[in-house]
């Protein structure tokens, strides 16, 4: 029987980041992923933002570990060479009567320990961006973007030096408890079971059917997930803006926003919307409702600008006692089962926030 004292499902850049805190510390570690590369899932289909932490509940892993996880994001990608970029974003207030939102944004993001924004009047909005059409904007200097495979690649890289593994084509099957730990099938081109100590289930928007899998594993305790599908239209000409320009929230997603990638390329997106299977192309009709969106503050706009680019899928579960849905992450105390640790829901602000997910794992009790 082989063994590993360390096993994390899922190649996505919280599982990288993870199985790279845990090789840091001198633990051996083993990556098992379903797909024949990393970061394919979540990791690859999102706009590519270095969140600020401006939009989550106070005190919640959400808020938390996006603040700390950004800090640690920018001192990752300067020290290991990273493309990104500190552009900073407008969240604008198309109307008089939004206003006020921006106004209890900036306090909610306070209390978050956010502590750079600045409210700007339509006038001064203009002045960083002619082309908006605009009463009012609240500018977060500290939202960025970033090469998102070019930071799984570092991850990977350093995990490997560290003595970690990666093994590709290998998912997840299922997991009983034994002396010691777990013991876990994968299937793939070349089965395998493994004995760990600890077993970290980072399998994204499998996470919830990773953990029915694992023998002992209550039921109860792992949470109903559904998927809030968001589409991205690719903008044909270039866009006359320097920063990421977002509306204010909508249920479910931060609105259809502007965002640039590396190259200057803009993008508008995501939209939400709600599906009960993983589908990824984009629906050319919805580009009427994003062209509504986008006109409130950019006028301009115009239909043939817009074409299908791409779409990702988030995994949302229920907020506790009526808060909004946070990340989860469940460890033995919670569910019983010795040596498993699960994340779930762990959507946006999950890329921003890995390096700080990877140390609250890592300091788990197991």
């Amino acid at each position: 029987m082989d063994q590993v004292d360390c096993l994390v499902v899922g190649a996505g850049v919280v599982g990288l980041a993870v199985a790279r805190a845990l090789a840091l510390s001198g633990r051996e570690v083993v990556v098992i992923e379903a797909a024949d590369a990393i970061g394919t899932g979540i990791s690859s289909r999102n706009s590519e933002v270095i969140h600020a932490g401006i939009y989550y509940e106070p005190d919640s892993l959400k808020a938390k570990l996006c603040v700390r996880g950004r800090d640690a994001l920018y001192a990752f990608c300067a020290s290991h060479g990273v493309a990104h970029a500190r552009l900073g974003k407008l969240i604008v207030a198309a109307s008089a009567g939004e206003v006020a939102y921006l106004e209890k944004l900036a306090a909610n993001a306070a209390a978050c320990g956010v502590d750079d924004l600045r409210l700007l009047d339509g006038a001064e909005a203009r002045a960083l961006e002619p082309a908006l059409s605009v009463h009012a904007a609240l500018l977060s200097p500290s939202t960025g973007i970033v090469d998102s495979h070019g930071y799984m690649l570092a991850l990977q890289g350093d995990l490997e030096a560290a003595g970690g593994m990666l093994a590709l084509s290998a998912p997840f099957v299922a997991a009983e408890e034994v002396a010691g730990g777990l013991r876990v099938r994968t299937g793939g081109p070349e089965p395998m079971t493994l004995d760990c100590r600890l077993l970290v289930n980072a399998a994204g928007l499998d996470a919830p059917s990773v953990a029915g899998a694992i023998h002992g594993m209550p039921g109860d305790l792992v949470p109903e997930q559904t998927l809030a599908k968001g589409n991205y239209f690719t903008c044909t000409r270039k866009v006359p803006f320097r920063h990421l320009i977002y509306p204010v929230p909508e249920p479910g997603g931060l609105g259809t926003h502007l965002t640039l990638d590396l190259a200057g390329q803009g993008r508008f997106g995501p939209d939400v919307e709600w599906v009960s299977a993983r589908r990824y192309e984009v629906d050319p009709a919805r580009r009427g409702s994003m062209l509504s969106s986008i006109r409130r503050y950019w006028p301009q706009v115009e239909a043939e600008d817009l074409i299908p680019g791409y779409a990702g899928i988030r995994p949302k579960i229920p907020g506790i006692a009526g808060k909004a849905p946070d990340f989860l992450i469940q460890g033995p105390r919670a569910h019983g089962v010795a040596g498993l640790i699960n994340l779930f829901g762990i959507e946006s602000p999950g890329l921003t926030s890995a390096l700080a997910i990877a140390e609250e794992v890592a300091a788990l009790p197991a």
